[in-house]
């Protein structure tokens, strides 16, 4: 499927970590998700049911970054795509969580980790 939404810097604070500290103070989190569907359907109709509602993906995403603190980013990473591949219509979705304040001791622009999820 060549067909995409795509939804990148959804900025949202979170508390995930190995750290206490991490857990404790928290710190921001920029996701960025690329959904596979068709959009013809919505091309057709231009009704906004026929196609994924970027805003209730943001509202989701955000829910799970806000929400229960993990220790590691991937099990962020992974549980958005799980959640958002419950959606049928969607052949695949890659998301990408990155930790711009990560605690490493060294100058760095950027941590990410990049999930990809098909349907079978």
């Amino acid at each position: 499927m060549a067909d995409r939404i795509t939804l990148t810097g959804l900025r949202v604070f979170g508390r995930h970590g190995v750290f206490e500290h991490e857990k404790r103070d928290g710190q921001e989190f920029v996701v960025d998700i690329v959904a596979w569907l068709d959009l013809s359907p919505a091309a057709a109709s231009d009704d906004l049911r026929e196609t994924l509602h970027y805003g209730e993906l943001a509202q989701l995403a955000a829910g799970i970054v806000g929400g229960q603190p993990y220790d590691l980013i991937e099990s962020v990473a992974g549980r958005i795509a799980d959640e958002v591949l419950k959606d049928q219509r969607l052949s695949a979705v890659e998301v990408t969580v990155h930790k711009p304040s990560a605690p490493i001791p060294l100058d760095f622009a950027d941590v990410a980790v990049t999930v990809h999820r098909e349907r079978s």
